[in-house]
């Protein structure tokens, strides 16, 4: 054989066996959160390109549709630092749960609603059990990983699930609401009920797999609530300065991923196979890139990575709007791609912010502010795009981003290699 193809050969070896060494080094909590976090995903991505479409064909306006959003954001974090302080001190495991029944509960309304006002409920209950559930998995992810392993790993758990699962769940999306007439509300009801029977069983996967480990300290169990917080606030260095930056972070949840697909559909005229590929090449950034950019980012910094991929995602929005024909806007979503990439090294800074026993109730003031703002920002998304135009739902995002997210990130110090410190 010749030698660089047994050069290329023993390389991949050493790859694949360095890989298979440090998943298993990584504890089982983590790798159950891993497995649960991707069936959330395959069934959210085969939903995502229909979602804010299906409350537009009940019947909701666009201003009706960021209404929707907004109640259903807000009550999630209004709720946020509750189930932060309860996860300090009865463990993760059953706020994880209940995360999960709300999220079956959402399925199923949205699976039965008559009219878009049926999708209030639908979308309050899904709020709740995406804040709870996903506040219980990054608890339990933050606090098990290593520092020297906490973006790779929750690279790896990005790759597989916004990744592997996100490209299959769209296309099985446009598989089954083509089969069943197209992009129209009987084309799209059977995907809620195929969510709904996978919920259920992540369920009884966190109920029987997952310890109920608690990071807290016992003797906090009598501390009184709202002062947790406020010590919490007092005592950290750039924490309050963390949060402006992680809500402008956080308002693509809002402003952008809820109207991409109705942006593309009724501006750009995509059908339901176009709207499945721009999904599909939104999962294949973190499939291909997130892994590695992970990686980067526990050697060189988080900073550093997030001043790289940045400038991407703006681009994606950019591209989205001036998209002359199918092509650019499946190549919008790969770029949108970015933003997973953006969150996960986001995420690795927010847990090394704190001391582990504190980091239920930093998720719940992070929840908190995160949640009402973009709230906020769903609602006057949905009447910028039905009073000045729906090109400015993004436009505006990319101007909050640049003027008042990057400045104040500069700022705020690298956190790899440091140890997280509360001030005395």
């Amino acid at each position: 054989m010749p030698e660089h193809l047994t050069q290329i050969r023993n390389a991949t070896k050493n790859a694949v066996a360095n890989g298979i060494c440090f998943i298993d080094r990584q504890p089982h909590d983590w790798k159950v959160t891993a497995i649960r976090s991707s069936m959330f995903r395959l069934f959210y991505q085969m939903l995502l390109p229909y979602l804010s479409i299906y409350v537009l064909l009940l019947g909701a306006t666009g201003t009706q549709l960021g209404i929707v959003n907004s109640i259903g954001m807000g009550v999630a974090g209004l709720t946020a630092p509750i189930a932060g302080w309860l996860i300090d001190r009865v463990g993760a495991k059953n706020i994880y749960l209940a995360g999960i029944v709300f999220l079956a509960i959402s399925w199923l309304v949205y699976a039965i609603a008559p009219n878009w006002t049926f999708i209030i409920i639908a979308m309050l209950a899904y709020w709740l059990g995406f804040r709870t559930s996903m506040h219980g998995c990054t608890v339990i992810c933050g606090n098990s990983l290593t520092t020297r392993d906490r973006a790779t790993a929750m690279s790896c758990c990005e790759t597989l699930a916004a990744g592997l699962f996100g490209i299959a769940g769209p296309m099985i999306g446009a598989l089954v609401v083509s089969s069943f007439g197209g992009v129209s509300i009987d084309g799209i009801r059977p995907l809620f009920y195929i969510s709904l029977a996978g919920t259920i069983a992540t369920f009884f996967l966190v109920l029987t797999q997952i310890s109920n480990r608690r990071w807290g300290f016992i003797e906090e169990s009598r501390t009184r609530f709202l002062p947790d917080f406020i010590q919490l606030l007092k005592r950290g260095r750039n924490l309050k300065r963390f949060i402006i930056v992680s809500v402008i972070a956080f308002l693509p949840n809002g402003m952008i991923i809820p109207f991409t697909q109705p942006f593309a559909h009724e501006i750009k005229g995509a059908n339901e196979f176009i709207l499945g590929a721009m999904v599909t090449g939104f999962a294949l950034t973190p499939l291909l890139l997130g892994l590695p950019l992970g990686r980067l980012a526990d050697r060189i910094g988080r900073k550093k990575v997030i001043y790289l991929i940045t400038p991407f995602f703006w681009a994606s929005n950019l591209m989205l709007i001036w998209a002359p024909n199918t092509f650019f806007l499946i190549f919008a979503g790969i770029l949108q791609g970015f933003f997973f990439i953006f969150s996960l090294v986001i995420g690795a800074m927010q847990f090394e912010m704190v001391p582990p026993e504190h980091m239920g109730k930093w998720m719940g003031i992070l929840g908190f502010f995160r949640m009402l703002v973009a709230a906020m920002a769903a609602y006057l998304a949905g009447v910028i795009w039905d009073n000045l135009g729906p090109q400015y739902v993004f436009l505006i995002y990319l101007g909050l981003d640049i003027v008042i997210r990057l400045p104040l990130f500069i700022t705020i110090p690298e956190t790899l290699g440091t140890k997280a410190q509360l001030e005395e």
